[in-house]
Formats: C-alpha cells, sequence, structure tokens
C-alpha cells in the first residue's frame, strides 16, 4: 500500500476528475504528505488526538513518553489511572490506551501483520479495539501504512472544506460524491487538510 510512489499521476487524475484539486494546487502548492511510523506509539498518539488539537495531543504525549522511556504496552499498563490523569489523559483515553495496550499483550492483534493486510482487513482488525474508530483507523491507515483510497469523513476540517467548496452538506451525498476521487482518495485528503490549514494561515507538524 502506497499512493506517494506515483504522486504525479494522482494529482493529474484529481485535477482532472475535480476542479477544487487544480485551484488548492494552483492557490497553495502540493501539501506535505505526512508519514508516522507503524506501530503501538503512533495508535497511542491518535487515541490522544482525538478531539483535541494536534498540538495539545502531541504535548501530552510526550509527558507520557518523558515519563515512561519504555514506551511498550506493558510500561504504559504499569501507570495508575490517577498518573495517567496527572499527565493529562483524560479517564476515557486511559480505558482506551489500556484496551490496546491488552489487546497486543494478548496477542488479540498484531500490529506488524497489518501491513501485510488490506486496508478493509486493517479495519475489520482495529476496529474492535475499545476506543479505536473510523477516523482513528483512517489516519493510522494513511499516515502509518500509507494506504491510497482513504478520506474520513468524520474528521471536522475534511468535512468542513467539503461544504465550503463543494456545497455539500449531507455525508450521504458527499460519499457518493467523493467515490469520484477513488483510487486517490488519500491524496484528495491531504489536498483539503492543505487548503483548510493554508487558508486560515495555520502550519501542523504531524
Amino acid at each position: 500500500m502506497d499512493f506517494i510512489s506515483d504522486m504525479n499521476k494522482a494529482i493529474k487524475y484529481l485535477s482532472e476528475t475535480d476542479l477544487i484539486f487544480k485551484l488548492i494546487i494552483e492557490k497553495y502548492g502540493l501539501p506535505t504528505i505526512p508519514k508516522r511510523p507503524q506501530g503501538f506509539e503512533t495508535l497511542v498518539l491518535l487515541i490522544l488526538e482525538q478531539q483535541v488539537s494536534i498540538d495539545s495531543a502531541k504535548a501530552t504525549f510526550l509527558k507520557l513518553k518523558s515519563k515512561q522511556p519504555q514506551f511498550i504496552p506493558e510500561s504504559l499498563l504499569s501507570f495508575s489511572d490517577e498518573e495517567f490523569r496527572s499527565l493529562g489523559v483524560s479517564r476515557q483515553k486511559t480505558s482506551y490506551i489500556k484496551a490496546l495496550s491488552h489487546s497486543i499483550i494478548n496477542h488479540h492483534i498484531d500490529l506488524e501483520s497489518l501491513a501485510t493486510k488490506s486496508a478493509e482487513e486493517v479495519r475489520e482488525e482495529l476496529i474492535k479495539i475499545k476506543g479505536i474508530g473510523h477516523w482513528t483507523i483512517d489516519i493510522y491507515l494513511m499516515f502509518s501504512l500509507q494506504a491510497p483510497d482513504i478520506i474520513p469523513l468524520g474528521d471536522v476540517a475534511v468535512l468542513n472544506t467539503i461544504k465550503e467548496l463543494l456545497d455539500i452538506h449531507d455525508k450521504h451525498d458527499m460519499e457518493i460524491y467523493v467515490s469520484k476521487w477513488s483510487p486517490h482518495k488519500s491524496l484528495a485528503t491531504f489536498l483539503l487538510w492543505h487548503y483548510y490549514l493554508s487558508k486560515r494561515n495555520r502550519k501542523v507538524v504531524y
């Protein structure tokens, strides 16, 4: 799974398929394609990023990492709920991190094997873990596994940009419309984020 290797082809396809991508690139240039390592650390960071800013989540993640440099499921399970809370992790997200840790320790999931599986198979495995929903899976597929055809319609920035640029407000209508961006929906997503951030003069380090 890799969508970065043939970027020019994907850009050409999207620009010819939908005028908005041509306009985004002409106005703001090409986006940076973020990459994150596969595995436990990235999934913990994504749990922390749920419904908060990337910067806020990263600050909490770095506190966790400084407290427990050996960032493995066993070491995080040694933390009490109070210790997690003192580092800025909510009770709910603490339960999610522990659920992920237990799943790995008990061999309910093998994170290393995900790279060899299809996006659908990865989703089927990760969705079973408490606290890992479709948004988290979409971002992991895109950032860590370089899956080429993902669009997270649960992402606020993606939703708002589609509403603004295409005047589509119904989720079902969005799903139908974005299907024409396949098989390059991941790059389409990065272009939508690029527009959203550039227009607001915001820079995010993924």
